[in-house]
């Protein structure tokens, strides 16, 4: 039986090609080859991993953060924005016969010191106000009522004048030795003897007797000259402090545990001194006004009276007033009167120029009852 070889099929000769023409078709070589490459790949990834190790950043799972991711960006201007202002401080009308403290923390101001208090006290009450009874309808801080007068006219003073010498009547009194002799009786012409006689009135130690009457005084008051009285130059008139004005009471039901003469918390102020006069002068005069004219007004209304004072006491400027629908025109211009026909009203002291500016807008609602 003979044997023939016969060549390989096509297919299996395609098959040995090699699947990288580039590697070696030793196996030796073509392993190191390969363990270059891989040695290649890993140093790359290296450079490409390591700078993101060094920012902290949390290692990737599989499980997705939900975590919001955002970015916040601060911006130049923000740095120069002003400070936020605080609050006003708020105009308040101490009761002057009340106590003179300083409270611990407050946003009120006026003419004096003083510390919240009531007469009848309410349990637990921190209140800076005192619990009062009244209407609802309109907000007030005043806490005591009364009656104010308008200012006298002070008589002018004028030059002293000399005042004319008294007369002074001759009023010496009468004056008279003492009584009595001396007579040497007896052998001896130097024995001593006396004799009674009457006590004499107005009996002096004196040598001689002084002529005068016998009822006047002696004393230095009695040869004063008497202060003359000048009817063409009467002295001024004496001004007393004026009380607190007609109030609006607004109802507080809940007040403080302090106990004294009714009080609201406040602290001192140049400022409050001169709001304190400034609305009883307007007030004042407003009043003198509806006194003077023979109508009256209708209760129920109020006219609200804008304007700006500046740091010498001037009204700069007005606003146009705003009272309630069908108040009358008398009755606005009594308020713009009242306001206006007292000014000025005293300069502003430094430090109210240094807190306030040159100018301040006011606001004052006069209320018809």
């Amino acid at each position: 039986m003979t044997q023939t070889s016969a060549p390989p099929p096509a297919d299996s000769t395609a098959r040995r090609r090699r699947v990288v023409p580039w590697l070696s078709s030793r196996p030796d070589t073509r392993a190191i080859q390969i363990g270059v490459l891989g040695t290649v790949l890993i140093h790359l990834l290296l450079i490409l991993l390591v700078p993101r190790l060094f920012k902290g950043e949390p290692p990737r799972t599989g499980v997705r953060s939900r975590m919001p991711q955002f970015n916040i960006q601060i911006l130049p201007e923000s740095f120069n924005r002003k400070p936020v202002p605080k609050p006003p401080m708020k105009f308040v009308e101490a009761n002057r016969n009340a106590n003179n403290k300083v409270p611990e923390k407050t946003n009120n101001f006026s003419d004096q010191n003083q510390q919240v208090a009531q007469e009848k006290p309410t349990p637990n009450g921190k209140n800076d106000h005192p619990a009062l009874k009244g209407q609802t309808k309109i907000k007030s801080d005043q806490i005591v009522s009364g009656q104010l007068i308008k200012p006298q006219e002070e008589v002018p003073v004028t030059p002293p004048v000399p005042p004319k010498p008294a007369v002074v009547a001759n009023r010496r009194q009468e004056q008279n030795p003492l009584p009595g002799i001396e007579k040497a009786q007896g052998p001896d012409k130097d024995a001593a003897s006396s004799s009674l006689s009457k006590f004499a009135d107005n009996a002096k130690a004196i040598p001689e007797r002084i002529d005068g009457q016998k009822e006047a005084s002696t004393s230095e008051a009695d040869h004063q000259a008497t202060p003359q009285i000048d009817r063409n130059h009467p002295r001024p008139r004496r001004t007393l402090e004026q009380p607190a004005r007609p109030a609006i009471f607004t109802n507080n039901d809940f007040g403080t545990s302090n106990l004294g003469i009714t009080a609201l918390d406040a602290r001192f102020s140049n400022y409050g001194v001169y709001l304190r006069r400034l609305i009883e002068t307007i007030d004042t005069e407003w009043h003198g006004i509806l006194n003077e004219r023979r109508t009256a007004s209708a209760s129920g209304n109020y006219v609200v009276v804008k304007f700006k004072l500046n740091s010498k006491g001037e009204i700069a400027e007005f606003s146009s007033p705003e009272p309630t629908p069908g108040t009358p025109d008398a009755d606005v211009q009594a308020c713009v009167a009242g306001v206006r026909d007292r000014s000025p009203y005293g300069p502003w002291t430094p430090d109210m120029i240094a807190t306030l500016g040159t100018e301040q807008e006011l606001e004052i609602t006069f209320y018809y009852e």
